[in-house]
């Protein structure tokens, strides 16, 4: 099995009786390879994009269970430790597992946003929630305008959400 495969795996045990998050995981993993192929990102990058799609959410559980919260503050500090305990365990390399990290502890922090990297895994999962939101017009209209920068993540916005 492709190491893609054995993380998506992984994530589906961790979040095992919770359908919604796995397929909130996949969707956002599907969005996040498809801008990365359109935008011809380099392998090592768009492996870190692909891994860091699928867990980024992973700190839901422990913020839930310390905070009775799954609010992204929480999310981004109880994701990096889990994460890394799966990465180190399946043998990614450090430089991997570092920004896998820091993507998943930034990913719902959008005024600072370096590196293609963490834009294409911002845009994959607001492709995802402004329609498991139902979000307004105005609202798809100000995430369009103040949060989508690469081409292949706009013209999927704009194809979804017909702006």
């Amino acid at each position: 099995m492709a190491k893609i495969g054995q993380v998506i795996n992984k994530m589906i045990d961790y979040y095992s009786q919770d359908p919604q998050q796995v397929n909130h995981f996949l969707k956002v993993y599907g969005f996040a390879k498809t801008i990365a192929e359109m935008e011809n990102i380099d392998g090592n990058t768009k492996e870190i994009i692909e891994i860091a799609a699928l867990m980024h959410d992973i700190g839901i559980k422990n913020s839930l269970k310390k905070y009775k919260s799954s609010a992204g503050n929480y999310q981004e500090i109880e994701g990096p430790p889990e994460a890394r305990k799966i990465l180190e365990g399946m043998r990614y390399r450090a430089e991997l597992i570092d920004r896998v990290d820091f993507l998943i502890a930034n990913h719902h922090t959008y005024d600072n946003i370096e590196g293609v990297d963490y834009q294409i895994l911002v845009e994959a999962d607001f492709l995802v929630n402004v329609y498991e939101n139902d979000l307004s017009k105005e609202e798809k209209k100000n995430i369009y305008t103040n949060i989508f920068k690469s081409s292949a993540g706009k013209k999927i916005f704009k194809d979804l959400y017909n702006m």
